[in-house]
């Protein structure tokens, strides 16, 4: 019989409807019952392409011993962290807090009043490596709860007051300057990992956020080591496993400091930050790798991630059938043999792509086998014989069992989306890239959002999910909708991004300026979100920041202006103390420093050198600048369809672009040289 996650949205709670677990889904009813029966409640966190989490699941959920122990003496409840990161978080909060680690899945067990008392993460079936079983920890707290019910309730008391006490007080820090972002610039440079690129050890993530610091700390200082560790990191990037370089897109992390083995689901959000990031460093360097690896993954995130209602899926998942044993593997997709190549492609172009792509008799992953790469020292192909090797391992590949696809759209992950495709086909001159990310806004406004522009967080099938959006969704999509604006001319996007900028202000914004993760209006957890530090995507808090920073620029509000400042007081405090972890806030922090810029770009559709200012003004590298096109604005609003183009008029009868920033502009300009010249970089 199918449990109660039978009637739920979330493909991850779908995947977990059918065990022999009588789980419940997150809801008040849940702790009434567990507070009616006298027993605890079983918190199970985790996401549907998390390995892990199907690991523990096969192991334990799906056992009937283990799930009938579980649901004598418990209530279980199963919570899709993508769809609820408010829970998630609050409860991530504690485990690291307790344990000093975290992860997924997450195992948390509560009292009926929702307070953790003891945490873990993924526990084996039998004890291992120290690890107690499984059931070993549901024992052990059973016996807690039932023999010592003073301890347990003094436990989860102490706990709550401890999270309480760790608020957040960095609305009174001033926004920071080039004093703050020069210091954030030095603590990078001494954890850089000048061989391998990146930062830190292994496992190794792609640091997107602070790559995008870097690129714009160096437009707008010229400071060489900052474009330099950028391009360095994204060609080791480029070159390692966690790239596909066959079907394009990013794996989730490396599992070395080499970037050779990855773990192999990919997320949208990554790939969208990753698209951007390439895109943002061929415009600044002119790489043909950085071009190549933004076009592969926008069409990454196009063929497998786009669903059929114009939005983007969130993940593909690591693990998947292997043709061979039929057992579920992580990797098995994607990785190869020589021999295998050899059956593909015949000997001598066999051999030849075994040498390019660095596949060995011995493997780089597991069971001999291989994860494609470009080593450096590799052999050079002829870009036609390349492209014919590729095409027929990718058909090859197409035919395998390919691995699951979570296709709930998360708003904030759409956001970032538009954001990268919106901007990688207005810089390579690919209108159908445009569209898709028009169409997906256009969903987003259609289903996420309701008549007083609250948006949800999730949908699936065109149908919207039941848990209200955060603080990230409504920064990422306010981006992705001004990067839209930007891009397309359409001043609409502007005004549904003034919309949800507007809802930060109302909804998410504390006294002192500084920014929760749930509106004020949302479901009261033992502690309210607060974390201005990014994860795997930029945090909400710094999200917003950004937002509110563009749209003011965009229509010279000085509320919005002073909000962003003010949410950027965090950035002046933890920016030179622990740059990794806040670098989209150190991002913002740059284009706040370098105005931002505001470009108004006018001119009569019908003429061919408005879409060459139009262009140029969107490659130009100035941090955070913001771009409207069209017909200019008369003094009483009429014609053009932005605040920006306001009054602005023609030059000899010819497109002209008007840079502004700080009060200041620049001479109007009909020359698209001149307009590259005033968005270039700046000097100190």
């Amino acid at each position: 019989m199918p449990n109660r996650l039978a009637n739920e949205t979330s493909p991850y709670l779908l995947q977990h409807a059918d065990n022999p677990v009588d789980w419940w889904p997150w809801s008040p009813e849940a702790f009434a019952e567990a507070r009616e029966r006298g027993v605890p409640v079983l918190l199970s966190v985790g996401y549907s392409s998390c390995h892990w989490c199907h690991v523990l699941a096969i192991e334990s959920f799906e056992d009937e011993l283990t799930a009938a122990y579980m649901n004598e003496h418990f209530v279980n409840i199963k919570v899709d962290r993508e769809e609820r990161p408010d829970v998630d978080a609050v409860y991530m909060e504690a485990v690291q807090a307790a344990t000093g680690q975290g992860g997924w899945p997450m195992t948390v067990f509560l009292t009926a009043d929702a307070e953790p008392f003891y945490f873990g993460t993924y526990f084996p079936p039998e004890p291992r490596h120290g690890m107690p079983s499984f059931m070993q920890v549901l024992e052990g707290v059973r016996t807690a709860w039932v023999g010592r019910p003073e301890e347990v309730a003094e436990v989860a008391q102490r706990i709550v007051r401890e999270l309480a006490g760790r608020e957040l007080d960095y609305g009174k820090a001033g926004a920071p300057g080039p004093e703050e972002l020069a210091q954030a610039l030095l603590g990078l440079t001494r954890e850089y990992d000048a061989v391998r690129g990146g930062f830190g050890g292994a496992p190794k993530f792609p640091p997107s956020m602070v790559l995008e610091f870097l690129l714009r700390h160096h437009a707008r200082t010229g400071a060489e080591g900052a474009l330099q560790m950028a391009a360095d990191t994204c060609e080791a990037m480029a070159r390692g496993g966690i790239y596909d370089q066959l079907g394009g897109g990013f794996a989730r992390y490396s599992v070395d400091r080499e970037w050779v083995v990855p773990h192999f689901e990919k997320m949208l959000y990554d790939n969208a930050l990753l698209c951007r990031v390439y895109a943002h460093l061929w415009r600044a360097t002119g790489s043909d790798l950085a071009r190549r690896v933004a076009l592969e993954t926008a069409d990454f995130m196009v063929r497998e991630l786009r669903t059929d209602q114009g939005g983007f899926a969130s993940a593909l998942d690591a693990d998947s059938e292997d043709p061979v044993s039929g057992a579920h593997v992580e990797g098995a997709y994607y990785a190869w043999t020589p021999a295998q190549l050899r059956e593909v492609l015949g000997e001598d172009d066999g051999d030849l792509a075994a040498a390019y792509f660095g596949v060995t008799e011995e493997g780089t992953f597991e069971h001999g086998k291989s994860v494609l790469q470009l080593p450096q020292d590799g052999p050079v192909v002829e870009a036609g014989r390349l492209a014919g090797i590729k095409e027929r391992l990718l058909a090859e590949r197409g035919g395998r069992p390919a691995p699951g696809r979570d296709d709930k759209i998360v708003a904030a992950w759409n956001g970032l989306a538009i954001a990268a495709l919106a901007e990688c086909g207005a810089y390579f001159e690919r209108p159908d890239l445009v569209e898709r990310a028009t169409e997906a806004a256009d969903l987003l406004v259609r289903v996420h959002m309701d008549g007083k522009a609250r948006l949800a967080r999730t949908s699936r099938d065109g149908q919207v999910g039941p848990n209200a959006g955060v603080l990230e969704d409504y920064g990422d999509v306010a981006e992705g909708f001004l990067a839209l604006a930007s891009v397309t001319g359409e001043g609409v996007w502007l005004e549904f991004a003034g919309f949800l900028v507007d809802l930060v202000l109302d909804q998410f914004t504390a006294e002192d300026g500084s920014l929760y993760d749930t509106a004020h209006d949302a479901e009261r957890l033992i502690r309210r979100p607060q974390d201005p530090t990014d994860t795997a995507a930029p945090s909400g808090w710094t999200a917003a920041a950004g937002a509110l920073l563009s749209y003011a620029a965009h229509t010279g509000s000085q509320a919005h202006r002073t909000a962003a400042e003010r949410a950027l007081g965090v950035v002046h405090a933890l920016g030179p103390r622990v740059p990794r972890f806040i670098g989209h806030g150190l991002s913002v922090a740059e284009a706040l420093l370098d105005g931002p810029r505001e470009v108004a770009v006018v001119g009569h559709p019908e003429d061919p050198s408005l879409a060459e200012l139009h262009r140029t003004a969107l490659l130009g590298t100035a941090p955070g600048a913001v771009v409207a096109v069209g017909l200019p604005r008369a003094a009483d609003g009429s014609g053009g369809e932005f605040p920006l183009l306001a009054e602005r008029t023609l030059v000899r009868d010819l497109p002209t672009a008007y840079v502004c920033r700080h009060f200041v502009c620049a001479r109007p300009t009909t020359e698209a040289v001149e307009l590259a010249e005033q968005l270039g970089t700046v000097r100190p």
